[in-house]
């Protein structure tokens, strides 16, 4: 019997844990942390071996293989010492993966891998496809092979996860952008960040379909030098294209197949210029799967839209509240100050990236009358910005920032949570930021 071990016991460790089990491994999960009650409930209904709060490097390095969380990185001692053994590390996608025949759409980039997936899912959803989504959504890949085994996926894939990756394919691969992100974790090299993200289309032959932002320098970029077998299949807000999806008197012009797409950028539910290429991409996904146009359209106008993304709160004595928590990185913090079309009493702040806040001062200059720092260090921030917007105020939490917020904002303003840095100094996650900043709205 092949052993299974499953370094972190949260979503996608028991989700590859139970698969492990269906397919006959001996498995064991092992979490340096506290595994949550929802999770350890399941491992013991299960009869799954575990421990927490410890590695046991004994019950770990005699594993067949091992299935890594995308939270730990590749250089702890740990998993360098698994990698010296030639015993194999891999994501949850590529476990899960080999146990199913499903035609899998994968998503990834720098900004707008949810709003996308979500976006396709729904699509494809409406369109009778009998489909999953999975990835950093809701119930984890692995699991869903295990309940359900969807004859097709659409899953948000991060770089940590595509650094897993072996022979894992997407039929249907979409690369939204790539900025500056997670550089902490790829040694502050942009290029190893790039070559990250391209791992999507890595396994794709010929008969695959690469869908990719063609405006995007990156991505431009790494084409020119590398190459890849899928057919490629651009989308642009820029420039007209002879194939693919593109911009034209502010309709979204699709020319995929025979049949060409046109819909007014009006139509669609979700606003801003980076939503309409998370459209672009979502229906050329959804064009290839042979869902009709009709269908597609209505899709694009009944969408809600993520969670933490551009998402509005509430209306406060005239004064709008957008929680956006989700931007995590500068550029996500860039489409959401292009799209406020009021002052802007922007709240900023938690763990720094190697953030360069630089291409937001023209925005910034614009759009925001006050700063509201939401983190434990703020000085590249007040540094930044100092000369630029004339008060900067920093808080302790999400209730405090609101407070402030609200004593601040006029009539007429926006309150807007973007903070293009990540979370865990004062929260949990990005979710658990986004809650309280909701909370502390709807108690105002």
């Amino acid at each position: 019997m092949k052993r299974l071990v499953i370094l972190g016991g949260g979503e996608s460790g028991v989700g590859t844990a139970l698969l492990g089990k269906q397919k006959g491994y001996e498995v064991f999960v092992s979490d340096k942390g506290e595994i949550s009650k929802k999770y350890k409930k399941v491992l013991l209904h299960h009869k799954i071996d575990f421990e927490e709060k410890n590695h046991t490097e004994s019950k770990i390095l005699n594993a067949d293989v091992v299935m890594k969380s995308p939270g730990i990185p590749d250089k702890v001692p740990l998993v360098a010492q698994l990698k010296e053994l030639s015993i194999p590390v891999i994501s949850e996608m590529e476990f899960g993966a080999q146990y199913t025949e499903a035609t899998i759409v994968g998503i990834t980039g720098s900004n707008g891998k949810t709003t996308t997936t979500l976006l396709t899912h729904h699509i494809l959803k409406r369109a009778a496809l009998n489909v999953g989504v999975a990835g950093n959504i809701g119930d984890s890949f692995a699991k869903q092979v295990v309940e359900n085994d969807y004859k097709n996926y659409v899953l948000e894939i991060s770089s940590f996860q595509l650094d897993g990756v072996d022979k894992f394919n997407s039929h249907i691969a979409i690369l939204t952008n790539i900025t500056p992100d997670h550089l902490d974790r790829y040694d502050y090299d942009f290029n190893k960040y790039i070559e990250s993200k391209f791992r999507i289309t890595k396994n794709q032959k010929p008969t695959d379909y690469l869908i990719y932002d063609a405006d995007d320098e990156a991505i431009n970029n790494w084409m020119q030098k590398n190459k890849t077998d899928a057919k490629l299949v651009p989308f642009s807000v820029e420039k007209e294209l002879k194939f693919g999806a593109f911009l034209k008197d502010n309709n979204i012009i699709i020319n995929i197949n025979k049949d060409k797409l046109i819909m007014p950028l009006s139509a669609l539910s979700i606003k801003g210029k980076h939503n309409a290429k998370n459209a672009m991409a979502a229906t050329m996904a959804a064009q290839l799967l042979k869902v009709r146009k009709e269908s597609i359209k209505e899709s694009l106008s009944n969408f809600e839209g993520a969670e933490h993304r551009l998402e509005n709160v509430a209306k406060v004595r005239g004064v709008e509240y957008v929680n956006d928590s989700k931007a995590t990185n500068v550029n996500a913090t860039f489409y959401a100050l292009e799209c406020m079309d009021k002052a802007t009493v922007w709240i900023v702040g938690g763990v720094d990236k190697g953030n360069d806040y630089n291409d937001l001062l023209p925005l910034v200059r614009e759009k925001v009358k006050a700063i509201i720092c939401l983190g434990l260090d703020n000085e590249k921030i007040k540094r930044t910005f100092g000369n630029v917007v004339d008060m900067i105020i920093e808080t302790a939490g999400a209730e405090e920032a609101v407070k402030v917020s609200h004593k601040l904002a006029e009539k007429g303003d926006v309150v807007l949570l973007s903070p293009a840095c990540a979370s865990f100094d004062l929260f949990e996650n990005y979710e658990d930021r986004g809650r309280q900043f909701k909370k502390a709205v709807k108690s105002l």
